[in-house]
């Protein structure tokens, strides 16, 4: 909408990026874009004031001590704008903690702007549509992000093989903005589905890890 245009184009102005060049991924809640700076690229991630689900996004706000939920309870627009403002302030917290995500870069109502996993500007494939060259490799690197995760006192809360982006046999976890505090009532619950979605997925491909284990193991 004209708002969100506006938003682009003070990043324009002020320099984030010279050009939105195309879209290079779309859901229900948001449209990534490619955009260049200079010979450069990053990601411009515009969430959807129209389209996103708002009783969805709410169950991961609401319980966030970090976030100030009562105020966007009835309103769309602003908790759209907040869900923006908690996938910066989660990236920062997990790239403080060295965790592999992608860089934070800018925040501004409804936008982030991060850094493009890509090569030559063109990006590279989610863990999902990859042949997997060492599945044990690749999922103690995802366990270790987690535990990093946990560590910094967060939880992805949707982890699959769908939000990890593979660069270099490397894994980046990716979609950061339902990841939600310690203190938030169904951390425990959400961190658990990650890890059993983690689980399932790399049992299929090869490599297998006890459950109970590893959830004491990142824990600990």
């Amino acid at each position: 909408d004209n708002k969100t245009v506006s938003v682009l184009v003070d990043f324009l102005n002020n320099g984030a990026f010279d050009s939105l060049d195309y879209p290079i991924a779309s859901g229900k809640e948001a449209i990534v874009f490619r955009a260049s700076v200079g010979a450069e690229f990053v990601a411009v991630k515009v969430f959807k004031y129209e389209t996103s689900s708002f009783h969805h996004m709410l169950k991961y706000v609401v319980g966030d001590p970090r976030f100030k939920a009562d105020k966007v309870k009835h309103n769309k627009r602003g908790l759209v704008k907040l869900w923006a403002k908690k996938e910066y302030a989660n990236l920062l917290g997990c790239a403080s903690a060295g965790v592999r995500v992608p860089e934070p870069l800018a925040c501004k109502e409804n936008v982030v702007v991060m850094e493009l996993l890509g090569k030559g500007g063109v990006p590279c494939a989610l863990l999902e549509d990859v042949v997997v060259a060492e599945p044990d490799k690749m999922l103690d690197d995802i366990l270790g992000d987690v535990k990093k995760i946990y560590a910094a006192g967060l939880v992805h809360a949707d982890l699959s093989s769908f939000n990890i982006i593979v660069k270099d046999e490397i894994p980046y976890i990716i979609d950061l903005g339902q990841a939600v505090s310690l203190q938030h009532p169904l951390a425990q619950e959400f961190l658990e589905k990650d890890l059993l979605n983690v689980l399932n997925y790399f049992e299929k491909i090869g490599a297998e890890r006890d459950f109970k284990t590893t959830l004491e193991w990142i824990k600990s």
